[in-house]
């Protein structure tokens, strides 16, 4: 039965509030705590839905395992948007089942967009009867009641919502200097080849109020940048608040130092959200704005919603905004009954539209999307050939803006220590950089004079 978001939330902690007297107990009796393990797959919104989850496990008295063999509790975040994601869950689960052989008590759940296709669920259920808990991506808060009744039965916990209206109170995450915050769910453009309308569900906006009241929050934990997130966050709408006003209203939050957003969709980036970025101080001048190619019948046969004529334009007017905004985009290649002309305008956009870097893809046919099923579908070596040329457009171009940075001092937050021993951080255009100084800097925005540079990332020192 579905419930009102404040029932979600009164239900969730005090099911927290069961799970975590019983791990209590079992570390009186043993020394030891439970450990849980989380794996994510996917987008941002994944990775967000996996920090609730860790939030209300942290809470529920679970320490973090960094591998699943030596968990107690491991949790699969699956992402269902390519192919191959989809074959690397199934491939882990058959790992899983061995382990769980030699630890009779592992816990596993699996969640997220895979589940939320009913073909794939039943394949799960039929197949990987080790997995003990199922649940989709409509009911995250419900995770803590899962978890108790399959604590307390023993037996398997199935709960798959189709959709539903309600926006779930979130979960307050313990914040680092970084944090990212849900302003809405869902997706109504229905692209072709897009299986997220059908697992996330219709657009829902939250309140505005809310918004803020969670940025405010996170700002006094500690949180420098924000992200915010949506499948199409420039469709963003609660009442009379846009998301051009909701991004004025979170540059006025106190303690918040850099905004970002993700994903911007072409067809709904209006000339008020450019004013935003442009006037609002915080916001980083970095936009990404998938184009996925460059020819106005792909593009057609996608149901994107522009023209290439119109996605140019709308780079010229960030540009003559914003001069030193960066633009990152996603491109996919192969698309049914995409011809070499039609490539080849889109290795002509990449020329035009001269990016920071692109996330590419080799189109990867979902069932139940029309694009499945259209015809002149593209051979597989043709389609890497495609991908190839592609890369060998952006590898340049993209090496040749970051050679721009050379000898400036960019202002980065750092964020981390990275495997070459050097801090890693992001520039405000969303660059990687690795910063030759000490780890007493993380969290902080530091000037870093740029020193060397290569294709998708920067070095440099504490300027």
């Amino acid at each position: 039965m579905k419930r009102t978001p404040m029932e979600a939330v009164i239900l969730s902690d005090s099911h927290i509030k069961l799970v975590r007297a019983i791990n209590d107990d079992y570390s009186a009796k043993t020394g030891f705590k439970r450990r849980a393990f989380i794996k994510t797959y996917g987008c941002q919104m994944n990775a967000h839905d996996s920090a609730k989850l860790e939030s209300m496990l942290s809470d529920m008295g679970y320490e973090r395992s960094e591998d699943e063999k030596n968990a107690d509790l491991v949790i699969y975040n699956t992402c269902c948007v390519r192919e191959r994601a989809e074959e690397k869950v199934f491939g882990k689960l058959g790992l899983l089942k061995a382990y769980k052989s030699n630890k009779p008590d592992m816990m596993i759940a699996l969640c997220g967009c895979m589940v939320q296709q009913n073909a794939i669920l039943d394949k799960t259920l039929k197949i990987h009867k080790h997995i003990d808990i199922i649940f989709g991506t409509f009911n995250i808060r419900r995770f803590p009641q899962l978890l108790f009744s399959r604590i307390e039965t023993g037996g398997r916990v199935v709960d798959v919502w189709d959709e539903h209206d309600e926006i779930d109170e979130p979960v307050i995450l313990n914040a680092s200097f970084k944090a990212s915050v849900n302003i809405m769910y869902g997706c109504d453009n229905f692209c072709s080849y897009c299986i997220v309308p059908y697992v996330r569900g219709h657009e829902r906006s939250r309140r505005a109020d809310d918004i803020l009241d969670e940025t405010r929050k996170l700002a006094a934990n500690g949180a420098k940048e924000i992200s915010l997130l949506g499948q199409n966050v420039n469709s963003y709408r609660s009442g009379d608040t846009n998301f051009a006003a909701l991004i004025r209203m979170i540059n006025d939050v106190d303690g918040v130092e850099r905004i970002r957003f993700i994903t911007s969709h072409p067809k709904d980036l209006s000339d008020e959200l450019i004013e935003a970025m442009r006037d609002c101080k915080k916001v980083c001048r970095h936009i990404h704005l998938p184009a996925q190619s460059g020819s106005d019948k792909v593009l057609r046969d996608m149901r994107r919603g522009y023209t290439r004529e119109r996605y140019l334009g709308l780079l010229a007017k960030l540009r003559a905004a914003m001069p030193d905004i960066d633009v990152t985009t996603d491109i996919i290649v192969g698309f049914p009954g995409e011809t070499e002309r039609d490539f080849q305008d889109t290795l002509n956009l990449v020329e035009e539209a001269r990016y920071s870097g692109a996330f590419t893809f080799i189109y990867s046919k979902r069932a139940g999307t029309p694009a499945a099923n259209m015809p002149n579908q593209i051979d597989e070596k043709t389609a890497k050939d495609r991908f190839n040329r592609l890369l060998a457009a952006i590898y340049p171009i993209a090496l040749e803006l970051n050679q721009r940075s050379l000898g400036r001092a960019l202002m980065v937050l750092a964020e981390g220590k990275g495997a070459n021993g050097l801090l890693t951080g992001r520039s405000e255009g969303n660059m990687t950089v690795h910063i030759d100084a000490d780890e007493r800097y993380i969290g902080s925005i530091i000037p870093v004079k740029i020193t060397a540079c290569k294709t998708f990332y920067l070095v440099g020192e504490i300027a």
